[in-house]
């Protein structure tokens, strides 16, 4: 829904599958187990777009990290380097991780708000794997996941969300008990075990058992819709309460943002995150959303060194100002 999408930012629908006959990924008897998963997985998805196939294995540790950043891989999927891959779609938006947490982690993410669109699109793919391999799967459990949450359908539908007026409104504690009894769940901008940083928040669903495909992504949805409601609410608030302090405040940030000689990479996610506070209640213009949005993976540590290639840890947080400063500068405009 186009009218939220200053709310909810992107849209991920990921499927977990195992092959049958072969242990989870902790107890793969040999590498000829893992290169079976990799080979098969590889030549189903040669039947569709062009993907990036990647072996962990052949990469550093920091170019991980740096897909970890982009939300591309998992850190469970880093921690498997030694026998996991990962298939990236020309555009990014399809991952198919392999041997992580399960044998096979289908994913697609789009942007905004509307769940069915990466679930249509990962649909056909999802389809294929279950014609090309065994996947292991049970009458009563449904398909057979590492995790019992999984269990089921095997699908998590979750929304990322950019919440700064429920924040501020001390409203957040009770959002998380709304998604608990409403059988969802509220995790940081990083997913599972993340902290929430510069007002993001992603909600999902804790568990597939019992539920199909389309009902999980109706009740996250009803969820979403409301929560975007609530939203804009609390920003409409945040305006009448004292505009001229809330004005100061994102004014401040901004003129740290775009000024700062060294900037920590939790700070820049902070200040970045107040500017588009800004931009959404109207105080600043960002001319385009994607490039702006980049930059939140773009300054964190990993990517800052693929990009600018730098040896000394020490000038980190000075390249990271000099670099996001600029980019700001170019991207947004006072009113």
């Amino acid at each position: 829904m186009e009218i939220y999408d200053n709310i909810a930012i992107s849209s991920r629908i990921r499927l977990a599958r195992n092959v049958d006959g072969l242990k989870f990924y902790t107890k793969l008897q040999s590498d000829i187990d893992a290169k079976y998963i990799t080979n098969s997985v590889m030549k189903t998805l040669e039947m569709f777009d062009v993907f990036n196939f990647l072996s962990l294995r052949e990469l550093s540790l920091n170019e991980c990290n740096a897909l970890f950043e982009k939300h591309l891989i998992s850190k469970e999927l880093i921690q498997n380097k030694d026998i996991s891959s990962v298939a990236i779609s020309e555009d990014e938006k399809i991952i198919v991780m392999i041997n992580e947490e399960d044998h096979i982690r289908e994913q697609c993410l789009e942007k905004g708000f509307n769940l069915y669109k990466p679930y249509r699109r990962l649909e056909k793919i999802d389809d294929q794997i279950l014609k090309s391999m065994p996947i292991a799967f049970d009458k009563d459990l449904g398909f057979i996941t590492a995790c019992p949450s999984n269990l089921g359908c095997g699908m998590r539908a979750s929304v990322m969300l950019f919440l700064p007026a429920i924040e501020k409104s001390g409203k957040i504690e009770k959002l998380f008990s709304d998604a608990k009894n409403s059988g969802l769940t509220i995790r940081g901008i990083f997913g599972e075990g993340s902290k929430a940083q510069g007002y993001f928040y992603q909600i999902s669903n804790s568990s597939s058992l019992g539920y199909s495909e389309d009902e999980i992504i109706d009740i996250v949805s009803e969820f979403i819709y409301n929560v975007c409601q609530l939203e804009n609410q609390e920003r409409q608030n945040l305006l009448n309460s004292n505009q001229e302090k809330l004005k100061d405040d994102i004014f401040r940030s901004y003129g740290i943002l775009t000024n700062a000689f060294s900037l920590k990479e939790d700070e820049m996610i902070e200040l970045l995150s107040q500017v588009k506070l800004g931009q959404v209640l109207g105080f600043i213009d960002i001319k385009n959303d994607d490039k702006y949005q980049k930059l939140y993976h773009e300054g964190m540590s990993a990517n800052l060194q693929e990009i600018f290639e730098f040896f000394d840890k020490k000038k980190e947080n000075i390249i990271r100002a000099e670099y996001i400063s600029k980019e700001v500068k170019n991207l947004t405009q006072r009113r």
